[in-house]
């Protein structure tokens, strides 16, 4: 059977998953009477909760004799190693560009990357039924964004589509029948070309996605890229550097159909396939034929640029929530999380049971801490740092530059300038962008972007978009202002008391509720001035044997702020850590005890004098 194989790439939230939704439908993947979730391929619990794709997943329809490999790709820049490595799979891409937003950050780095594999995209303009669709100009901006990369006259000469990935319909021209999706199959292949591929060499392919089944065990996908593939074959493993890893069977040889994996005997190169079988393979390692002694390439993969000290958790309550509580436990699941993650990086902490876990950003570690939170471990998280390198050439310190892109509303954009330059942040461009938004784009050190999206949401009452792009090292800004104000911690330990948390609420904002456990070191909110202030919130209301004349009055307590796991781990400073268990996230001082806290913060200063 003939083969194509084609990835969508795009910006986050422009319609990617919902239009393989309702590919997998015109090309018949489902029975008519079965029920199908909206976003199918998005399984996760926690890619259904937050409306994202976190992880790159395979898929395949047949359309006019021809079977077709869609590889549907996660938008998000923190999830990049995803897309990086998707890429090896295919021949062909489908870019998908929203009608109203226009390119954004991560377009320009999913065609970045595809552009450099040598791909001829297909642009898809998308939701062209949206009330403030703008399909011409976006055409345009897209084709300034393909020359600006420097894509070759072939690759200047692409085909566009306008869809409505959501009405399951594509057309190659805005005024055309809008009936459904068969223009576009139309188009992958005919324009997509079939993979090239030698089938009399030796059985060879690289893994590019790694997941685990209950009942198969390591489940490795990827695309065979020479010989054919049978089941119970004998295979070796070899590392990028050509070393043996292990030797095996495939036990099992699974291709896809719709969103199931079905078992098959034999496989040829140029299919995208799912193996068992090898308990050591990871990714990028080469799984081939015995007779093959040399690595197949892989694509090198963006280094990380954020770290994080993931602890175990010592604090009073320790132990009482989680199932997976020792510093072993939080070991292996790291370690087993970079087995199939490629972009994040474990390595051991010089301090006692803690691990330095770096990764692409606030967003994919959170992911990773949420998920261990779900399997029951218990974690002290410390606040994120960017990870600095040294010139080769002139010794200079530098850190990771990042290109802003922010869409708000004008009266918004004087308070959107003023805290982004207070944060090293210098701007490239300001262009009205219609319907009273301007479009700011500016160049800034990730340091300063970290903590602020809450800030920048308030300033634009909720309005504002902000995107991020990964732009290269650049030397070191300097200096940036942290949080200005400091925290309210709690000076005992028990239940915190609503009369006493009446009385502290008027000090600033707080974080609890009244009957929640505290602990002498944890912080209960934030004080509204730059000091750090010891607070009692267990003090109960003193009793006298005089009857009072008339009732206690109310007491009305202020709902307290609730951070979800991003925000609490870009609020945090530096002697500072966020306590993450199955059923509770708490801030907390690095140090409970305030004789403790006071010599660390004196030694700290000496050593900054």
């Amino acid at each position: 059977m003939e083969l194509r194989n084609v990835a969508i790439i795009a910006h986050v939230d422009h319609g990617k998953t919902t239009l393989v939704d309702n590919l997998l439908k015109q090309a018949g993947a489902f029975r008519a009477n079965q029920a199908v979730a909206e976003r199918a391929l998005d399984r996760n619990d926690l890619e259904r909760e937050r409306g994202i794709t976190i992880l790159a997943k395979s898929t395949a329809v047949e359309w006019k004799g021809v079977k077709i490999n869609i590889v549907d790709t996660p938008g998000h820049a923190d999830f990049g190693g995803e897309v990086e490595r998707i890429l090896s799979m295919v021949d062909g891409a489908i870019v998908l560009c929203d009608a109203a937003e226009g390119p954004l950050p991560q377009t320009k780095f999913v065609l970045t990357k595809a552009l450099a594999r040598g791909l001829k995209p297909i642009v898809v303009i998308n939701k062209v039924d949206r009330q403030d669709a703008r399909p011409d100009e976006v055409h345009n901006e897209v084709f300034d964004l393909f020359a600006a990369l420097g894509a070759t006259d072939e690759q200047l000469d692409f085909h566009t589509m306008f869809a409505s990935g959501r009405q399951g319909w594509a057309d190659l021209t805005m005024d055309g029948p809008r009936k459904d999706l068969s223009p576009m199959f139309d188009l992958i292949l005919s324009h997509v070309p079939a993979p090239k591929v030698d089938l009399d060499k030796p059985f060879a392919m690289n893994a590019s996605i790694l997941e685990a089944d209950n009942f198969l065990g390591r489940i490795l996908t990827g695309r065979i890229e020479q010989g054919t593939a049978k089941v119970n074959m004998p295979v070796r493993v070899l590392r990028q550097d050509g070393t043996v890893v292990e030797t095996g069977r495939l036990t099992k040889l699974m291709t896809f159909s719709g969103l199931d994996r079905v078992p098959v005997d034999e496989v040829q190169a140029g299919d995208i396939i799912a193996i068992a079988g090898l308990s050591d393979a990871t990714i990028p390692d080469t799984i081939a034929s015995p007779e093959v002694t040399e690595p197949l390439p892989a694509i090198p993969v963006d280094p990380p640029t954020l770290s994080m000290t993931f602890r175990i958790n010592d604090g009073p309550l320790g132990g009482r929530e989680g199932k997976k509580v020792t510093s072993r436990q939080i070991r292996d699941r790291l370690f087993k999380e970079i087995e199939g993650n490629v972009a994040i990086r474990v390595k051991d902490s010089e301090e006692a049971d803690s691990f330095e876990v770096s990764g692409r950003g606030e967003l994919q570690l959170g992911v990773l801490i949420e998920t261990m939170r779900r399997e029951g471990f218990e974690l002290t998280i410390g606040r994120p740092r960017v990870l600095t390198r040294e010139n080769p050439e002139t010794g200079e310190r530098e850190e990771p530059f990042e290109e802003v892109l922010v869409d708000v509303d004008e009266e918004f954009s004087g308070v959107v300038v003023e805290k982004l330059s207070m944060r090293k942040g210098q701007m490239q461009d300001m262009r009205p962008s219609g319907g009273g938004k301007v479009r700011l784009t500016f160049h800034m050190p990730s340091r300063g972007l970290i903590g602020y999206h809450g800030e920048f949401l308030t300033d634009t009452r909720g309005t504002g978009m902000m995107n991020r792009l990964f732009l290269g090292y650049q030397p070191w800004a300097g200096p940036i202002e942290g949080r200005r104000n400091g925290s309210l911690i709690s000076n005992s330990d028990g239940e915190a008391i609503q009369y006493a948390l009446f009385y502290l609420q008027e000090r600033g904002t707080l974080f609890v509720d009244p009957g929640v456990k505290v602990y002498v070191g944890l912080i209960l909110g934030e004080h509204s001035r730059d000091n750090d202030l010891e607070v009692n919130p267990i003090k109960e209301k003193k009793l006298t044997n005089i009857r009072a004349a008339g009732k206690d009055e109310a007491l009305l307590l202020t709902p307290p702020r609730r951070m979800s796991l991003e925000q609490a781990i870009a609020y945090i400073e530096e002697d500072e850590l966020v306590e993450v268990t199955p059923s509770a996230i708490r801030l907390r001082k690095r140090y409970l005890d305030p004789h403790e806290r006071k010599k660390h913060a004196r030694r700290s200063e000496s050593a900054a004098a």
